[in-house]
């Protein structure tokens, strides 16, 4: 296997993706009591909009869901809604929801948000929908009352990507699958009996990059995800992997195997122009761009063991700053969406592998995990939740970890899982 294979390969998870249940592993110490009051129509498609609300929440891991508010009227004597009452359940916020139907295939939901502490209506949106599409109706639901409550936008409505890989009867087979951030609404945009590795996101969530095999060495395509069209971004005789978009969509940073030794690049996607950041005999690549696009960050062994380093494009020529120093193995970043910080595969002195973060203003990396095998770690488009695959105890599964403490598992019990990626924000 040549280098930059071998060097990509060190990163993949050993997880299922499949059948997911939603399992909560650890929450915040001091969550945000929260009640949504029983929709008022009582059918399946209300309990399907509901569960959707509740477990949506509870897996930001931000709010604790109290149940049984119901035993408290809606308004007091003076028809006022009824703060006082709510106040005696210790609650911090009420969810009102109402659900009409206009017609035979299409669903209105209503809701409303109340802050009890302040005694005032806080949110009251509508949300218009089809009945085939309910789940996504219940996360349009929960990112408002999310950023009604916290400031800042929700992530139930956005997308993971992963791959995964089974082999039966040494029938190696590999899929690359997109799902709702609950593992709900799995979607197939490839199969082949080749490795498929590095898939990313297009800033709009439209477009997807990822790096097959299908042509006996590494290449990179991008794949429109509503019509399944394909193309490959570059013709080269030689291997090209790890792709990251621009913040604006119109390039990827990639690694080429140039000469026998891996290089980043900037790839203009509208003329194919390619412009060289790396200059080394070192092994560089994992490239992953800042969400003002003015820096990329890049894996490199030119340290003598994988490190991370960082470029600014506004100074090109220069040499790269190094950013990681604990420890013999740092790797596969991912910046924060506020660049104030970024996530990264560190191994410990004991040889495990863990999800860390390390903020700008620190001069230390915070742990986030415990597991002996953590590795492709993606963040949320909002910033507050890492997707990231995990084998532990014979369990393969992806975990997600809210940056404040939580953490909840999406186990599965079919296949392989590797390399998690979220979404953008779906508008």
């Amino acid at each position: 296997m040549n280098k930059v294979a071998l060097f990509s390969a060190l990163f993949f998870s050993v997880c299922g993706l499949s059948d997911l249940r939603l399992e909560i592993k650890k929450g915040t110490i001091d969550p945000i009591n929260i009640a949504i009051y029983e929709i008022n129509n009582k059918s399946n498609i209300s309990k399907t909009i509901g569960d959707v609300l509740r477990g949506d929440l509870i897996r930001t891991g931000e709010f604790k869901i109290i149940d049984g508010v119901e035993i408290v009227q809606l308004f007091d004597e003076k028809s006022v809604f009824n703060f006082k009452g709510w106040k005696m359940l210790n609650l911090d916020y009420v969810v009102i929801p109402e659900i009409d139907f206009p017609d035979n295939s299409s669903v209105n939901l209503r809701y409303r948000v109340f802050d009890v502490v302040l005694e005032k209506e806080i949110r009251a949106s509508k949300i218009f929908g089809l009945r085939s599409n309910l789940r996504q109706i219940g996360h349009f639901a929960s990112d408002g009352i999310f950023e009604s409550i916290l400031g800042f936008p929700g992530v139930a409505s956005t997308k993971i990507m992963y791959v995964n890989y089974s082999n039966f009867d040494d029938e190696e087979t590999y899929k690359l699958f997109i799902s709702d951030s609950d593992g709900f609404n799995r979607k197939l945009l490839l199969q082949s009996p080749y490795p498929i590795i590095s898939p990313a996101w297009s800033p709009d969530s439209k477009e997807v990059a990822y790096v097959s095999f299908e042509t006996g060495k590494a290449s990179v395509y991008i794949q429109n995800v509503s019509t399944g069209r394909r193309n490959l971004v570059l013709k080269k005789n030689t291997q090209v992997s790890s792709p990251s978009w621009s913040p604006n969509g119109k390039f990827l940073a990639i690694t080429i195997h140039e000469g026998g030794n891996p290089e980043i690049y900037i790839l203009k996607l509208k003329d194919k122009s390619l412009t060289r950041l790396t200059n080394h005999y070192s092994i560089d690549t994992e490239a992953n761009w800042s969400a003002k696009g003015n820096k990329i960050m890049f894996t490199s062994s030119r340290s003598g063991t994988p490190q991370l380093y960082e470029i600014n494009l506004r100074s090109i020529g220069k040499n790269p700053k190094r950013i990681t120093y604990e420890g013999d193995y740092n790797a596969r970043g991912s910046y924060l969406p506020d660049g104030n910080g970024y996530v990264f595969v560190h191994r410990s002195s004991e040889g495990n592998f863990h999800i860390a973060l390390k903020y700008r203003r620190e001069s230390f990396a915070r742990i986030l995990t415990e597991a002996r095998l953590d590795e492709s770690p993606s963040v949320s488009p909002n910033g507050s939740m890492i997707v990231y695959a995990v084998s532990e105890d014979g369990i393969n599964k992806l975990s997600i970890l809210n940056i404040n403490g939580a953490q909840f598992d999406l186990p599965s019990s079919e296949g392989m899982v590797r390399e998690p990626a979220w979404s953008g924000l779906v508008r």
